[in-house]
């Protein structure tokens, strides 16, 4: 059975409510401190991400999950990823959405899902019928006994407490780099494809550091 985990109107009441701005801050500022010399340690002595990495380099196609806040790390992770690699895809319900993905499911395909405390229904249904149809699921998640937990290939559990109301994106954001880092690292055309990307950038003017003064 999964444990039940604070909402943020419970976490709001225990560490927010009647606080000082200062004395918030110093809180927050002091647990995040904490939290991130956790993140660093567990890092360095858990092969976990590297697991991940080697599982994503290896797929021939790679769609990315998560709802609610969740979403917005599956999608820096997609973005992440796209720059070296081909085949990355963020299931948002639009550009690819789980109807596709499931009944199109294929040899050598990976579904990576971001499954964070409270655990969207919606991202635990698609990636336990993307398990149970043949798939291979790498899970980032903040708890060993998620809803997702047993049905994971590899597995990444990155702590995500805090002193304010929401829960610290600190350890998800450095999981998620390291993650990125070690699979581009990994693939053998990351290099030639991230300069082509830049060429093209440059072509098309998208940045304004790639603008000339005049």
């Amino acid at each position: 059975m999964t444990t039940r985990r604070s909402t943020p109107s419970e976490r709001f009441d225990r560490n927010v409510q009647r606080r000082s701005a200062q004395v918030l801050k110093q809180r927050v500022l002091e647990q995040q401190r904490t939290e991130f010399e956790k993140a660093l340690a567990w890092a360095a002595e858990q092969d976990a991400i590297e697991r991940a990495a080697a599982l994503i380099v290896s797929a021939r196609r790679r769609y990315l999950i998560g709802h609610g806040k969740s979403l917005s790390y599956a999608s820096m992770l997609a973005v992440d990823l796209s720059a070296g690699l081909s085949g990355v895809h963020l299931v948002d319900g639009a550009s690819a959405r789980p109807l596709d993905v499931l009944s199109d499911i294929r040899q050598g395909d990976l579904l990576i899902a971001v499954s964070m405390s409270r655990y969207r229904r919606e991202t635990v249904d698609v990636a336990s019928a993307y398990v149970r149809r043949g798939g291979d699921l790498v899970l980032i998640t903040d708890a060993d006994d998620t809803p997702l937990s047993s049905h994971a290939t590899a597995g990444i559990v990155i702590g995500a407490e805090s002193a304010s109301y929401a829960n610290s994106p600190t350890s998800v954001v450095l999981a998620l780099h390291l993650l990125a880092t070690l699979t581009i690292a990994s693939s053998k055309g990351a290099g030639r494809r991230l300069r082509d990307r830049d060429d093209l950038a440059a072509e098309l003017g998208l940045y304004t550091e790639d603008t000339e003064e005049t």
